[in-house]
């Protein structure tokens, strides 16, 4: 029996897609080169991106196609947001951004200062009628949770009221804390990994996905 594509639970969302979960493994690998590696994001990003706007209202229109008139269904309110936690929400950007390019684009810049573990704010540029959008966070990785949660009480404050978190990959610490913080905020991702190391990586995991995606260190 083949298993469903998404499993859900709790506001929580792996996408088990037999096509995700093999880019996924591409991506892990250690020899997978930093061009690769950024192409197999931004397919991910899009498979993810079905999931993560499944619940999109809809409205009815009248059109006419080249045959006749109908009645069809598109997309309605406000358009989309997506907002990308600098610099490695990037890589999933650009791939939502293909399949919805007239989304409205929004940025909070966020690094991990590597005593603490802990989030500071560098950055922050967003559209307007935030609390009339739709928004979608993206961060490749949830691990300790702490950037996630800082970026998503920050958009609060901004009046952002409708989010989903889509990351490629998560460690259960970082899913408990962003559930406790913000239960109203789903989360979409491909992998729940084992857990975090000492230095707040998830394991297995697939390394620092910023470096990763921008062949730095």
């Amino acid at each position: 029996m083949t298993e469903p594509a998404a499993m859900h639970d709790d506001g929580v969302v792996v996408v088990t897609h037999p096509l995700v979960q093999h880019k996924l493994t591409l991506m892990r690998e250690r020899e997978t080169p930093t061009g690769v590696f950024r192409h197999l994001a931004r397919e991910l990003s899009l498979l993810l991106g079905y999931e993560a706007m499944r619940d999109l209202p809809l409205e009815t229109v009248e059109i006419d196609t080249p045959l006749e008139h109908m009645q069809a269904r598109r997309l309605a309110g406000k358009k989309l947001c997506l907002i990308s936690i600098l610099r490695a929400g990037n890589g999933i950007l650009d791939g939502l951004l293909d399949l919805v390019p007239s989304a409205r684009v929004g940025y909070v810049g966020m690094y991990r200062d590597p005593e603490t573990l802990e989030p500071v704010e560098y950055y922050l540029k967003l559209p307007e009628e935030l609390d009339n959008r739709v928004s979608l966070v993206v961060d490749p990785m949830l691990a300790t949770g702490h950037s996630a949660v800082a970026a998503i009480d920050r958009l609060k404050q901004a009046g952002c009221s409708n989010m989903v978190f889509v990351c490629l990959l998560a460690a259960p610490e970082g899913v408990a804390r962003l559930r406790a913080a913000h239960p109203d905020v789903r989360i979409v991702t491909c992998a729940i990994d084992r857990g975090l190391d000492d230095h707040g990586y998830i394991r297995p995991g697939l390394g620092d996905a910023g470096d990763r995606l921008f062949g730095t260190r």
